[in-house]
């Protein structure tokens, strides 16, 4: 009979694969998506913004609320209810109707339907493998679970092209069938193995708090990004600044809140422990070094690079996604691997090394012209994937284990809530950077550029007067900018054209090589800012100390103790009844 803890392992698996294909499956379907519902690129960057961040502002917000509530009454029952309401999701956006703004809108809510049900799953799965496995084989377990996210977000980009190109609702009905056999097999296979105990209260202030500071926060760095007055970000707007004010001051309070009740949302004195700690600063400061990454280098490829050399707007977002794969095979590699050692030595070392090579791999790109050769483009991102890979199992395996297991919920939560958030404060980071710098240099540039292929003057200030936001977003959706430009001119003006200028304009090398140097300077500095910030993840990862392991007695004895840590010595737990151990020592002594 299969090993309760297999079970544990395939199906939280699954479910952090169907979850993150999700979430990169919509990111190289936009084109086709936009297409369907007939929606311009180049005057809806809001909706291409909410289509993209919705998911992940909702996630991130719900994380630490819904792990606590299933340390409260099951984890389980809660993962189970996380696949039904995905799949749900995902049956709705497949049946969506109309066309324009309320197709958008629809999207965007039922989006969101989907984040609901990925912040069940993902607060859960790490503590349900935590509980199902013991301590000595933890760091290998969460290393596969986390490959499997990382080879979800590269398959979403693939199955994206292919079903794109079939009928634009395929990328959501893909969810479905493995939404339901999730849900039926997580029904009727998972288990119960938390302690739950029954007298719990739950915390409406610090919930409420909490969630309505961070949804706040994050809503107002999504809408810094769009433009504002005559800004091509919206960082100024009264509406971003009080937002970002009211929400920071909502999480300021939270601590306060949490010291003052009964059951608290989050145990705050689990930050006590330097372990905790260190290793989920490290972890927040990896995803906003990181997160922004691979957005923003497929909009390299799907708006420069790929152009320059022979594809056609439409094939670029399929093309990207195959072009991205050295990423996925690096974490798929130093994984699980790393999972294994840390189970042996201890994380501090790998995780440590992990940043660093990861920041070493951030100033190799920044090397980088934009007509790079790919092999050397393959091979550093091989080797950050290879970093992020060495990083991510031992880190999250560390976190676990430092937890007592009643709050094994409320931990992975504020793990994958602080994971999540970087991500988009990271992409906040990335996308200021290269706006505001093509926001000063892409006019002139088109203007100029304009001039230089044989149009008139006349037609070469309206190009100038083009959003950064829309060109550059127009070309990421697959769409050729200048046909976009152009359709929006009054006939009389296109018509003052020549044919080879009309062709020159409108040719795959024109629109890259114009904006490849404003683009390529920004994001050679956030390249640099992504490498400070790894290296800074680097050290908090040296800062966590030695290796701790915080469980019951029963699972203590009942394993071998692993190589190089001394034998636990039994402490108490407060009013608990029961035994719990402290493992120190070992690898990261």
């Amino acid at each position: 009979m299969v090993q309760y803890k297999w079970v544990a392992l395939s199906n939280t698996t699954l479910g952090v694969l169907m979850a993150s294909i999700n979430g990169t499956i919509t990111l190289i379907s936009l084109p086709a998506i936009f297409r369907g519902i007939q929606i311009n690129p180049l005057t809806s960057f809001q909706y291409l913004l909410w289509i993209l961040f919705g998911y992940s502002v909702v996630t991130a917000t719900l994380l630490v609320t819904f792990g606590r509530i299933s340390d409260m009454y099951g984890r389980v029952k809660f993962y189970n209810i996380g696949f039904m309401i995905f799949t749900l999701g995902s049956v709705l956006l497949y049946l969506t109707p109309g066309k324009g703004d309320f197709a958008a809108n629809y999207l965007i809510v039922f989006r969101i339907v989907q984040g609901i049900g990925g912040a069940f799953l993902f607060s859960n799965s790490a503590a349900i493998l935590t509980d199902a496995f013991p301590y000595n084989e933890r760091g290998k377990a969460l290393g596969l679970n986390q490959v499997a996210a990382l080879v979800g977000s590269l398959a979403g980009l693939i199955l994206g092209g292919v079903l794109s190109a079939l009928n634009w609702r395929y990328v959501f009905l893909v969810s479905v069938p493995v939404g339901v056999v999730g849900t039926v097999w997580s029904y009727a296979k998972l288990k119960e193995l938390a302690t739950i105990r029954k007298d719990q209260k739950i915390d409406v202030y610090g919930n409420t708090a909490f969630a309505a500071g961070l949804t706040l926060l994050l809503v107002a760095v999504t809408y810094g990004l769009l433009p504002y007055g005559s800004s091509s970000t919206g960082w100024g707007s009264p509406w971003v600044i009080s937002g970002m004010v009211a929400g920071v001051a909502l999480l300021a309070a939270f601590p306060f809140i949490e010291s003052r009740v009964e059951d608290p949302m989050f145990r705050l004195e689990l930050f006590k422990r330097r372990i905790f700690t260190a290793a989920n600063f490290a972890g927040l400061l990896g995803s906003i070094g990181r997160g922004g990454v691979m957005l923003m280098l497929i909009i390299m490829l799907q708006g420069i690079w790929l152009p320059l050399h022979g594809y056609s707007y439409s094939s670029t977002p399929f093309w990207a996604g195959i072009y991205m794969l050295p990423m996925m095979m690096g974490f798929v590699v130093m994984g699980p691997l790393s999972g294994y050692l840390s189970d042996k030595y201890g994380a501090r070392l790998l995780a440590t090394l992990g940043m660093v090579i990861v920041g070493s791999a951030f100033f190799a790109l920044s090397t980088l012209s934009y007509n790079f050769y790919y092999p050397k483009f393959a091979v550093i991102l091989f080797v950050m994937g290879m970093g992020s890979g060495m990083f991510a199992s031992p880190n999250t395996a560390s976190i676990m284990n430092s937890v007592p297991p009643e709050h094994r919920g409320a931990a992975s939560g504020m793990r994958a809530t602080l994971q999540n958030t970087g991500q988009t404060i990271s992409l906040a980071i990335f996308f200021t950077i290269v706006l505001e710098e093509l926001a000063g240099s892409l006019p002139h540039a088109l203007s100029a550029a304009v001039v230089s292929a044989g149009a008139p003057t006349t037609l070469a200030y309206l190009f100038s007067k083009i959003p950064p936001t829309g060109a550059l977003f127009a070309a990421f959706l697959g769409y050729n900018p200048v046909s976009s430009i152009l359709s929006q001119l009054p006939a009389s003006q296109v018509s003052q054209l020549s044919s080879s200028t009309l062709a020159t304009l409108t040719g795959t090398h024109w629109f890259p090589t114009v904006i490849a140097g404003p683009f390529m300077s920004a994001l050679g500095a956030s390249f640099y800012i992504g490498a400070g910030i790894s290296l800074v993840a680097a050290v908090s990862s040296a800062l966590r100390g030695r290796v701790y392991i915080y469980d019951t007695e029963k699972e203590i004895t009942a394993q071998a103790n692993p190589p190089n840590v001394k034998m636990p010595q039994v402490t108490r737990a407060g009013d608990s009844a029961k035994e719990r151990k402290q493992v120190s020592g070992g690898g990261d002594s």
